[in-house]
């Protein structure tokens, strides 16, 4: 993949101060070094920095461990060249959810150091959100033994459309509490670290092009199914964000135009219908404790009629939501993610049965469907991800 997803990027506070400053020349050096070793003269150039700052953060970085050094001749001078410590850099994926929260911690090889998800309950708020997103980082920074200064930015997910004119949470999001929020803002003042913000689908659809298996595919198509319905998109190469980064919303697609009402203020919208909300309040009644999309997909897998019949329906429903899109963007791959990827065909046999019954034949027949190989790792993942493609390293 070519292109850099287009995803907002925080800014860093104070940034007259001499700490910030610092802060912000080494991500600079780091970002230039992800092209490959330099040396400090080389580093000089592409930066703008001065020889006395590229050599004394150098410095800095190869004691953190961070970074090498190794004397060259370069053009008939002795010079020293700088790289990167693969397994020094560490990004940081986090992906937050209506009821969930997980945090990854992935090297510039793109090794998964560390990662842990825990609950967070119903209706949070966005500082309890991000306080326990601060405190499951540092947990795991101190498990896995990475010193701070080894991470070199956050990737976060939000299960939301996100205006990328004012970096806030749009109307829509799975988690209202949230909307109105500069999470960009709210993420610089307390991680302190460089921060890119996108949807949860956008980088689920990322994640299955750099970590996933379909590196080599132009033009796919990531569906996640949970609390709400939406999708990422890479077209041509590249991530779709249409105008002002508001895009796959295809969980307010009309399937029904007399249905329920949806959150959106629509009625019928694929939601209603195939969410895994609707499908937990359709098997729950009289559930204590109430039903969890794990419970779905343990129940399907054990046969059970009821939560078979309702996994169809919504299959279904997705299916011909699939298609009408299928016939606008003619993708090459489908992928589905979420926290019911573990129900594998169950789910996909009548997701496929819906695309080929509303999409074009020919559209139908090339289109390859499959689940995640990633589960509900890969909005996760795709946020680490993030990290490196803005600083232009890719998957070797």
């Amino acid at each position: 993949m070519s292109a850099t997803p287009r995803s907002t990027r925080s800014k860093p506070k104070n940034p007259g101060s001499q700490s910030a400053l610092r802060q912000l020349n080494q991500q600079r050096i780091i970002e230039t070094l992800m092209g490959g070793p330099a040396t400090q003269a080389e580093l000089a150039r592409q930066t703008g920095l001065s020889t006395a700052t590229i050599s004394n953060i150098v410095k800095i970085m190869q004691d953190a461990g961070l970074a090498s050094t190794e004397p060259i001749t370069s053009s008939g001078r002795r010079a020293l060249n700088v790289r990167l410590n693969s397994n020094g850099a560490v990004a940081v994926g986090i992906d937050f959810g209506r009821r969930h929260l997980r945090v990854v911690l992935a090297s510039l090889s793109y090794h998964v150091i560390a990662e842990e998800s825990v609950l967070l309950p119903l209706g949070h708020q966005a500082e309890e959100g991000i306080r326990a997103a601060v405190g499951l980082l540092d947990k795991l920074l101190q498990e896995s033994g990475v010193d701070r200064t080894l991470v070199v930015g956050a990737g976060v997910g939000i299960p939301g459309p996100i205006d990328r004119r004012t970096g806030t949470v749009a109307q829509g999001a799975i988690l209202p509490e949230w909307v109105g929020i500069n999470i960009l803002h709210h993420l610089e003042e307390t991680l302190k670290i460089p921060v890119f913000v996108d949807n949860d689908a956008n980088l689920g659809a990322w994640s299955e092009v750099t970590w996933g298996p379909h590196s080599g595919v132009s033009n796919l198509m990531f569906l996640k199914i949970g609390s709400g319905i939406g999708a990422g998109l890479i077209l041509n190469g590249a991530p779709y964000y249409g105008t002002v980064g508001i895009t796959g919303e295809i969980g307010h697609a009309t399937i029904h135009e007399h249905g329920l009402v949806c959150r959106c203020g629509n009625r019928g919208c694929l939601e209603t219908i195939a969410s895994t909300t609707t499908m937990m309040e359709l098997l729950g009644r009289g559930e204590d404790p109430p039903l969890t999309p794990a419970d779905i997909v343990r129940k399907a897998l054990a046969r059970d009629s009821a939560t078979l019949r309702v996994v169809d329906d919504a299959g279904l429903a997705v299916g011909r939501a699939l298609g009408n899109v299928a016939n606008l963007i003619n993708p090459e791959v489908i992928v589905v993610g979420g926290p019911l990827a573990g129900l594998g065909d169950l789910l996909l046999d009548p997701i496929r049965r819906g695309l080929i019954r509303h999409a074009v034949p020919v559209i139908g027949e090339t289109t390859t469907l499959t689940m995640s190989s990633l589960g509900d790792r890969a909005e996760a993942l795709g946020a680490a991800a993030l990290v490196f493609q803005h600083a232009g390293i890719r998957r070797a």
